[in-house]
C-alpha cells in the first residue's frame, strides 16, 4: 500500500522550517546591532561574525582559540571606528557564559569603556575581573596586574585604594613599580588616619629609593623625614612660636652653642643656602659645629620674625656669626604630624638659611 505524507508530518516539517528560519533571523538580528559603518566595514563585520558563530559553542566548528582571535578582530574594528561603547557591549556579551578567554573579554570591555570616558562602567568590570576571574597572560602581560594598575589610578576612595594597593603588592612583588606602590599605599593610609600602617608602608618603600613616584618628586625625602620624626623623642618642640623664639634669643645672647643645639630639631634639620632645596639636602645630623661660628660671642637677632613669615612657618634674621657668611636666617615651622596628637601643631626650629634672603 502506497503511503503519502500525512497532515501531521507536514505540520512537523513546517514547524521545523519555521524554527530554523526564526533562529537565522534571530542570529542575524543579534549581530546586526554591531554591524555598523560604511559598506566595506559592514561586509568585513558580517564575515567576522559569521566566523564567530561558526567557532562558538553551538557552531559548526567549536574552537575557543579561533573564536578568541575573531573576537579581537571585531573589537579592534569597532574601536578603530570610534565605537568604543559598542565594542565594550560586544565583549561583555562574550564573557558570559565564561570560557578560558572570559578574563580577556571582561578586561577589554572595561578598557573600552575607560577609553570612551565612562569610568563608572569600567571600574566595576575591573573589580569583577580581579575578584571573580582567573588571571590570564596575554602577550606576556597579566590581566589582573593591568586591571589593578587602572584601579589604583582611579578616583576611588582611600579605603578601596588601600585594598587595590595591598592586592597589587602581595600578588606582584616583583613588579618594577612596586616601590611606588608602597609609597602610594602609605599616602592612602594617611588619608584614613591609619598612621601605624602608613609608617610601615613608608619603611617598605625606602629600599626602592631610586623608583620614581608619580606626583611625588620628593617622595624619598618625605618618607625618610616622617620615619625619622616618628622614631624621635620630639622633646625639642614648643607649644608656641613666641616661646621657642624667646628661648633661642637667650641662647644667642649668651653665645651658648650648647644651649642653642637643644632647640634644634633632631629629625630633618637642615643648614643650606637660599639656592638649595631643603627637602633634598635635609639631614638630621648638622654637618658643622655651631660653636665654631659663635666662639662664645653674642649673636644678634631681629626684634621680630621676618614679614614673610606666616601661620605655618617663620624666619628670624640673625647676624654676628663668624666665617664667610655672618647673616643666618633661622627657619621655624609648625609641625604637621597627625600621627601624634601630642606634637601635632607645635613648633620646631627646623633649619638654617645662610646669607641674606633672596629677593
Amino acid at each position: 500500500m502506497k503511503r503519502g505524507v500525512t497532515p501531521c508530518s507536514t505540520a512537523l516539517i513546517l514547524v521545523c522550517l519555521a524554527f530554523l528560519s526564526l533562529m537565522t533571523v534571530s542570529c542575524a538580528g543579534e549581530n546586526s546591532f554591531y554591524i555598523q559603518g560604511d559598506g566595506a566595514q559592514k561586509k568585513e563585520l558580517r564575515k567576522l561574525f559569521s566566523l564567530l558563530n561558526e567557532y562558538g559553542p553551538a557552531g559548526a566548528q567549536p574552537d575557543n582559540v579561533a573564536r578568541f582571535a575573531t573576537a579581537r578582530k571585531i573589537a579592534a574594528l569597532l574601536v578603530a571606528d570610534e565605537r568604543k561603547a559598542l565594542s565594550a557591549s560586544f565583549l561583555l556579551d562574550l564573557s558570559d557564559p565564561a570560557d578560558e578567554y572570559a578574563p580577556w573579554y571582561l578586561f577589554s570591555a572595561a578598557a573600552a569603556y575607560e577609553s570612551a570616558g565612562d569610568l563608572a562602567l569600567a571600574i566595576p568590570l575591573y573589580e569583577r575581573l580581579v575578584k571573580t576571574q582567573p588571571d590570564l597572560l596575554v602577550e606576556g602581560n597579566s590581566l589582573h596586574y593591568q586591571a589593578l594598575l587602572r584601579l589604583v589610578r582611579s578616583d576611588a576612595g582611600p579605603e578601596r585604594k588601600i585594598e587595590y594597593y595591598r592586592d597589587l603588592i602581595i600578588r606582584f612583588p616583583e613588579a618594577e613599580d612596586i616601590g611606588a606602590s608602597h609609597f602610594l599605599l602609605a599616602k592612602e593610609y594617611e588619608k584614613t588616619g591609619q598612621w601605624r600602617e602608613a609608617m610601615n608602608s613608608y619603611a617598605a618603600y625606602l629600599p626602592y629609593f631610586g623608583t620614581p613616584v608619580p606626583g611625588y618628586p620628593e617622595a624619598l625625602s618625605y618618607a625618610r623625614q616622617l620615619l625619622e620624626f616618628n622614631a624621635s623623642s620630639k622633646d625639642w618642640t614648643y607649644e608656641s612660636l613666641d616661646a621657642l623664639v624667646e628661648e633661642i634669643r637667650k641662647a644667642l645672647t649668651l653665645g651658648s652653642a650648647r644651649q642653642l643645639r637643644r632647640y634644634a630639631s633632631k629629625a630633618g634639620f637642615f643648614a643650606i643656602s637660599w639656592y638649595q632645596d631643603s627637602g633634598m639636602d635635609a639631614n638630621s645630623k648638622v654637618a658643622f659645629d655651631l660653636g665654631q661660628f659663635m666662639q662664645g660671642r653674642r649673636i644678634y637677632a631681629s626684634p621680630a620674625v621676618h614679614p614673610m613669615s606666616g601661620p605655618y612657618e617663620a624666619y628670624l634674621r640673625t647676624w654676628g656669626w663668624t666665617g664667610r657668611i655672618n647673616v643666618w636666617y633661622l627657619y621655624f615651622r609648625k609641625i604637621n604630624f597627625p600621627a601624634d596628637p601630642a606634637v601635632h601643631g607645635r613648633w620646631e626650629w627646623a633649619g638654617i638659611y645662610f646669607g641674606e634672603r633672596m629677593q
